[in-house]
């Protein structure tokens, strides 16, 4: 499944690097691009945050290890987002860039999320599983939720028209985080028993 899954995380990029070479970016292609990527980043960090839930449901194992690499590819998807913000539209002008993200809140908390994203794509590996020891990595990948709250918060905060998009990613972002509250409640004791 893994090479299936991989193939199907490039495909957004695919087609971005298609649509580019063929004038399919709109009237503003520099915004077309980073709000794409933006859009894929959050996908795919939900996607990642469905891994459990869904092998919950369904049983199937196997879909447990997809969840690094779909985590990978969020992080991916974000790192371009970024990297096309501050290079293509910023053009590396750090002063202003500096200015925008003490100015504008909604590129704060977008970075904010990015920042999260750094930390657990860095620690992603087996070797820093080890050395963190597992409780430490496990409590450290659990900012994670925090991520996927403050990259959806973003993407609302961002939009000034249509903002069903954005509530339909937190919509779903409830329901996986909610999944998991649930999830982490005490079992019912049957009643009458002491």
């Amino acid at each position: 499944m893994k090479p299936l899954v991989f193939t199907l995380c490039l495909l957004p990029l695919a087609w971005l690097g298609w649509a580019g070479m063929n004038d399919g970016l709109g009237a503003n292609p520099i915004e077309f691009l980073i709000r794409t990527l933006g859009d894929w980043a959050l996908r795919m960090l939900l996607v990642a945050l469905a891994v459990t839930p869904m092998r919950q449901l369904t049983g199937w194992g196997w879909i447990g290890r997809l969840r690094r690499m779909l985590g990978l590819f969020a992080f991916a998807y974000a790192l371009l987002h970024v990297a096309a913000w501050i290079g293509v539209d910023q053009f590396l002008d750090w002063g202003t860039i500096g200015r925008e993200i003490a100015k504008r809140r909604y590129i704060l908390v977008g970075m904010s999320a990015f920042v999260i994203l750094i930390a657990l794509a860095s620690t992603s590996t087996n070797g820093m599983i080890r050395r963190l020891g597992g409780r430490r990595w496990r409590l450290l990948h659990k900012s994670v939720y925090a991520a996927g709250i403050l990259a959806s918060l973003h993407y609302l905060m961002m939009v000034k028209v249509d903002i069903r998009p954005p509530l339909g990613h937190i919509v779903i972002l409830a329901l996986l985080l909610g999944w998991r509250v649930i999830k982490a409640l005490p079992a019912p004791t049957p009643s009458g028993r002491r």
